[in-house]
């Protein structure tokens, strides 16, 4: 017997019996390792994606580039999906769960003022009016820091013990008029209900206010809802010598805006979260002795809390409708026609599960931050499975916000030395969940 025992480990050797699986310290090693190889690439895909943008919706050279570059990488890939968004799928040589990691794809209508040589010189057409197209917001950082994970994991896939979809999501920023998209219509289109079906979902965002090796994060309601909306103030237009022959919308407009300050400051509880409600844009009238028929309100409300959300629609349009009315004009409020994102929130369960791994990649640069007042599409995969949403900082160290202007600026720019942590963070929020993430200290 024990002749027998001492030849049956030698013989299953010779018969090809797989190796031991890495441990999971191992597999840290070597993401450490392949994001540095992968590092170049990164930075050329961001370059390209930046000197190619393209608008929400219309983001088809886009998806061309990622999915030649996934399938290059042996991923299972789907194009076409929410009009022009990319999901690429890899399955690991081991069982275990599904993991979704999220970049978005498109550009803003903004025209660059950065001196670079790989700078936007793409002209479209917005809302009907000729516009400079710019990756303004960083989402060509975010395609090229998906695409190196998408390398580092096809590296390991042997030893993954699951499965990663990649969503590279078109019209973050918003669709155009009339039409659906974004996160939204992934989701109504199944893209986290059909097989491989993801448990968690995981993303994140290059932000210049931060300096490059930050790592930042919050729990809970990261980042606030968003709703656009337009008010127009219906009044009686006359002669701007004979006031009282007409009912001046003008007028009525800016106690309007004067009234919709008092919301935020004098109605809300900002205790419990913060409110925004911003007048963006006022249009009315033509010439200096006209008194228009009416004038438009264009604006946004945010939120951080979705039950004071609806409040504040609600307290909003009640405002504007009564102020009106109390001038003898009214007042047409619609709400969400072109923006409406729910609040993103960090599923707390998944982000204590997965904070040993932000500590471990982020170091001493790891911040947990307050909640941000921008918004995300990405709220809408959140509302369905556990979601975790980090931000990136990509901005030189010692620099001033006013050389790295903040994102949607034509100014914007990226430091790109501050890629590889994103890739890193990526990467290894995608190991460790797979692996089954350690339990929180």
């Amino acid at each position: 017997m024990p002749i027998v025992r001492a030849i049956l480990p030698a013989l299953t050797l010779a018969l090809g019996a797989p190796a031991p699986a890495p441990s999971l310290d191992a597999l840290h090693a070597r993401i450490e390792e392949l994001s540095r190889q992968v590092e170049p690439e990164v930075i050329a895909h961001r370059r390209w994606l930046h000197q190619h943008p393209e608008l929400s919706n219309r983001e088809v050279e886009t998806g061309k580039y990622l999915a030649k570059t996934l399938r290059a990488l042996g991923y299972e890939v789907e194009t076409g999906v929410g009009k022009n968004g990319v999901v690429a799928v890899l399955r690991g040589g081991k069982p275990g769960p599904v993991i979704a990691l999220r970049s978005d794809m498109d550009a803003l209508p903004v025209t660059e003022e950065v001196d670079l040589p790989f700078r936007s010189t793409v002209k479209a057409t917005y809302d009907g009016k000729p516009v400079g197209v710019m990756h303004a917001c960083g989402h060509d950082a975010h395609m090229g820091m998906l695409l190196g994970v998408a390398h580092v994991l096809a590296q390991l896939k042997e030893d993954l013990p699951g499965t990663v979809k990649l969503i590279f999501q078109p019209a973050e920023e918003g669709t155009p008029k009339g039409e659906e998209g974004g996160a939204a219509l992934m989701v109504k289109e199944g893209i986290l209900t059909r097989e491989p079906r993801p448990q968690a979902i995981f993303g994140l965002h290059v932000l210049t206010q931060f300096e490059t090796g930050t790592l930042a994060y919050h729990a809970g309601s990261a980042m606030a809802s968003a709703d656009d909306f337009l008010i127009v103030v219906h009044g009686k237009g006359g002669h701007a010598a004979l006031p009282w022959l007409t009912v001046d919308p003008v007028v009525v407009a800016s106690q309007i805006v004067l009234g919709l300050q008092t919301i935020t400051s004098r109605q809300m509880d900002l205790t419990r979260a913060p409110t925004v409600l911003t007048v963006g844009m006022i249009e009315g009238g033509t010439r200096f002795n006209v008194i228009p028929d009416s004038v438009r309100l264009v604006g946004t409300i945010r939120a951080l809390d979705e039950g004071m959300r609806k409040d504040l629609q609600q307290r909003m349009t009640r405002t504007a409708q009564e102020i009106a009315a109390s001038a003898g004009a009214t007042a047409e409020v619609t709400i969400g026609a072109e923006a409406a994102y729910p609040v993103t929130v960090n599923d707390p369960a998944l982000t204590r599960a997965m904070l040993p791994t932000l500590r471990r990649v982020g170091g001493e640069g790891l911040r947990e931050v307050p909640p941000l007042m921008g918004a995300e599409d990405f709220s809408y995969f959140a509302q369905k499975i556990p979601g975790l949403y980090v931000w990136v900082g990509v901005r030189k160290p010692g620099a001033s916000q006013d050389e790295y202007a903040p994102n949607h600026s034509p100014r914007f720019k990226v430091d790109e030395s501050g890629l590889l942590l994103g890739v890193r963070t990526l990467a290894n929020l995608a190991v460790d969940y797979l692996a089954g993430p350690p339990s929180p200290p």
